[in-house]
Order: C-alpha cells, then sequence, then structure tokens
C-alpha cells in the first residue's frame, strides 16, 4: 500500500473515531506521524496564537504527517508562553521558527498551510495575502468583520484556487450532521420558526479601565493594523476585543456564526428578505463594551422566521440550555447544541415523533483539521466542511443583524444584487474603513 494510501486512511480513522480518536495521546500521534512518508508531511504555521490560533495548532497537530514549523505573534509574551507550551503537544521548539511579522512568514517557502488565529479585523488581509503567497488557509471565523472584506475573502480563494477551511468546527460533530438530517426528513412538519440563542452567564460587562502604556513586548502598531489608531487599554487587547465594533461584532458575529449556522443548514437557505433587531447595554448601561449585552434579531424569510437571541451575564436560555439551535415544527421541535440533540413533540402526536438526547461523541476541532489536511492533500475543494463561501455566507449573515441594530432601521436585503435595498446603508456598512496606510485589495 502506497504511503499516499495509508495517510489518507489514518486521516480517515482519525476522523471517524469519536472518542477513541480524542482519547489518543499525543505519544500515539506522533508514532503514526513518524511513520508518514515525508512526501506527505505538511508544514504548517500559526498567525495569531494566544486563543483560537493555539488551539487549532494542538488540533493540527495530531493530525499525520502535520508538522508546526512556524509561529507569528505582534506579543511576544504570548510567544514566550506558546514555545514552552510546545513540549506539551511533541513540538520541539528548536524547530520552530519565530516571526513577528506576518508578511516575513508568507515569503517561507518552507510552509505550506497557515492558520489564521488573529483579532477579526486582521482575518481578510491575512487570508487574502496567504492565497496570494501560494500557502493553503484555515482561517478562524467569523472569516471577516465586514460583508465586504467576506466577498473580497471569496475572490481571492477563487482566484488563487487554494484550499481555504474557515474554522466552523461544529461542521464536523456528527451529532449536528445526525439532527440536520432528522430536519431535513419532514418529520417535524412544517416549520415556522427556528429559534437561535446563546446565553453566556461566563462572561459579565466589562468594567471600565483607563487607557494606558502598551505593555512591554507588544508591537500595538501592528495589532492595531487597518483599525482606527486609539489609545492603548486593556480592554480592548487580547481575548475582550470581541466587546468593540473597531474589531469584532460581540456575540452576535463571534457565537451566531457557529449557532445561526446551523439554522441555514437546517432551512436550506442562505438570504433572508429583512432584518430588524432590538437591544443594547441593558445588563450594565455604563460598561466598556461597545456590542450590546442584550439582543434579539428577526430574520425574514419565506414561509418562516429565524429569531437570534444573546444575552451577557446569564445562562437560563431557551429550553433551560445557554445555547442552541430549535426547529419549532408543527409536529415537534428539535433542540440542538454542542452538547447534542432531542426532538420534543407536540402533545397530539404523542410517541409519533419524540426522540430521545442524542449526546456528542466526538471532537469537532480535531475532526475539521484532518478534513482540512485531507482536503489539502487530495485538492478535492468540494469536500470540505466549511469553505470560505460557507464562511462568508454565515458571516455576512450576523454581520446582518449587527448593522439592522447599529442603524436602528428594518433592513431590505436584495439577495440577487447582494446588497441592502437602502444605499445610504451600504455605503455607511457594507464595508469597514481601512486606516494606518492598509487597504483591502480588490481581488
Amino acid at each position: 500500500m502506497s504511503s499516499r494510501r495509508k495517510f489518507l486512511q489514518n486521516s480517515a480513522w482519525v476522523a471517524g473515531g469519536g472518542l477513541l480518536g480524542s482519547a489518543l495521546s499525543h505519544s500515539a500521534f506522533a508514532y503514526f506521524k513518524n511513520a508518514v512518508a515525508p512526501s506527505d508531511q505538511l508544514n504548517v504555521a500559526a498567525i495569531g496564537i494566544n486563543g483560537m490560533g493555539w488551539s487549532n495548532v494542538t488540533a493540527a497537530v495530531k493530525v499525520p504527517g502535520v508538522n508546526l514549523v512556524g509561529v507569528c505573534d505582534v506579543d511576544t509574551n504570548v510567544i514566550d508562553r506558546r514555545r514552552a507550551d510546545m513540549a506539551k503537544i511533541n513540538v520541539d521548539s528548536s524547530r520552530v521558527k519565530v516571526y513577528s511579522d506576518y508578511r516575513k512568514l508568507l515569503e517561507s517557502k518552507d510552509i505550506d498551510a497557515v492558520i489564521i488565529g488573529t483579532p477579526d479585523h486582521w482575518h481578510a488581509l491575512q487570508m487574502i495575502h496567504a492565497c496570494e503567497a501560494g500557502k493553503d488557509v484555515y482561517v478562524e471565523k467569523p472569516v471577516g468583520n465586514s460583508i465586504g472584506e467576506c466577498r473580497a475573502m471569496v475572490n481571492a480563494q477563487k482566484r488563487y484556487n487554494k484550499v481555504v477551511q474557515a474554522g466552523q468546527w461544529q461542521r464536523s460533530q456528527q451529532h449536528f450532521r445526525d439532527a440536520i438530517e432528522y430536519v431535513h426528513s419532514g418529520k417535524l412538519g412544517m416549520i415556522r420558526t427556528v429559534k437561535v440563542w446563546c446565553y453566556l452567564d461566563w462572561k459579565q460587562p466589562l468594567e471600565k479601565k483607563p487607557n494606558g502604556p502598551v505593555p512591554a513586548g507588544v508591537d500595538y502598531r501592528s495589532w492595531l493594523g487597518p483599525a482606527p489608531t486609539v489609545p492603548f487599554n486593556p480592554n480592548r487587547f487580547h481575548f475582550t476585543f470581541r466587546w468593540f465594533w473597531d474589531y469584532a461584532g460581540g456575540l452576535m458575529t463571534d457565537w451566531g456564526v457557529h449557532l445561526l449556522d446551523y439554522a441555514l443548514i437546517g432551512m436550506k437557505v442562505a438570504d433572508p428578505k429583512a432584518i430588524s433587531a432590538v437591544g443594547g447595554k441593558f445588563a450594565k448601561p455604563d460598561s466598556a463594551d461597545e456590542t450590546p449585552d442584550t439582543l434579539m434579531t428577526m430574520y425574514e424569510l419565506d414561509g418562516f422566521n429565524i429569531v437570534w437571541d444573546h444575552a451577557v451575564g446569564i445562562g437560563n436560555g431557551n429550553y433551560g440550555k445557554d445555547h442552541g439551535i430549535a426547529f419549532i415544527g408543527n409536529n415537534g421541535t428539535l433542540v440542538l447544541n454542542r452538547n447534542g440533540w432531542e426532538v420534543l413533540e407536540e402533545k397530539e402526536n404523542a410517541n409519533k415523533v419524540a426522540e430521545p438526547f442524542h449526546k456528542s461523541m466526538d471532537n469537532g476541532l480535531e475532526k475539521h483539521w484532518v478534513n482540512f489536511v485531507d482536503v489539502v492533500k487530495s485538492r478535492k475543494l468540494a469536500d470540505l466542511h466549511c469553505p470560505i463561501q460557507a464562511g462568508s455566507d454565515i458571516a455576512c449573515f450576523s454581520q446582518m443583524g449587527n448593522i439592522a441594530y447599529r442603524s436602528g432601521q428594518k433592513l431590505f436585503w436584495d439577495a440577487a444584487k447582494q446588497r441592502f435595498r437602502d444605499e445610504s446603508i451600504n455605503q455607511k456598512y457594507l464595508t469597514k474603513e481601512y486606516h494606518n496606510g492598509y487597504h483591502l485589495p480588490k481581488v
């Protein structure tokens, strides 16, 4: 059997192994990695390694044949911490080159694929530049920080014909697929509403903090990149950048792209007809956050509605769950989240459509990485679980909710033109303005 076929079989085994694959030790994965022929090795590098960037590294190096050869971050404190962490994942830090400028990383001929785990406002530029440099890309979600960025990213993938996987790893979890198969079976009857929610009791509104000096070891100008230049404030840095419009879109884009994605898949749709939103900073009006801690968004489609509902600081969401998607049909309701799924039937349908709780049994992130590596090897782009077009579709859908909230208007979407019908909204919100000499490439 060729080493090529061995690689694909090993990858498929890890993907299908569920708990077995997840439970394998790093030493076991190292054994399989050493058995992969040099021609089947894949060298990856990571840009942004503080949060999900490092989680992706950890998942990537478990795939047979994948080698970490480079890391890039504008915070040397993060670099130092991750160099110490490399031994925990069986990576020899002496073989990993460190970069402070991602453009220098992209110049390396030794790198086959890159992970983009930077804050949202950097995703578009880095993904486009990576494709231009001939690299395949695994880009964290949301793929873009504006509708215009998402479109440019899709165009770049098409132009350079690279493998680009969006980091929506739930698409690789079996129980999500099983639940959607049930939705598509028609057993729920006519579905009139899909409710999607995220209640985060572990995240509290930010306390205001004064501006201060840039921490030692941080290249703040590079961190800001195309975002407006503002004084350094710890609330706007690292994880909590998510709650500021300059860099991200709050829960609507952070969790919304994961959860609303399955609403669209379940209902086989991509574009709403109209969008409206209400909410605000209700939990703590004087918090430092810019994005709303409470938001309800209504998406109107033909024959049904999708409702997004989020709350920061409380965890009692719908059906007693802190997050989920509920497909509400005439015969019953399917409730789905990261833990599993079940069907709650209507009283008149007793013992007809009810399904007990089906527990999640696999590691979505690790399986998502196996899928990415397999496609990088095969070049069969249709096999990607979340290609950039799918990542763009749901990022734009989530952005529409934020735009409806920020504009205070009910918005109408022209699916054929892929624009809002109100041109003043397009001019103000469709694409973010770039600063500091940066420009979004016209691809």
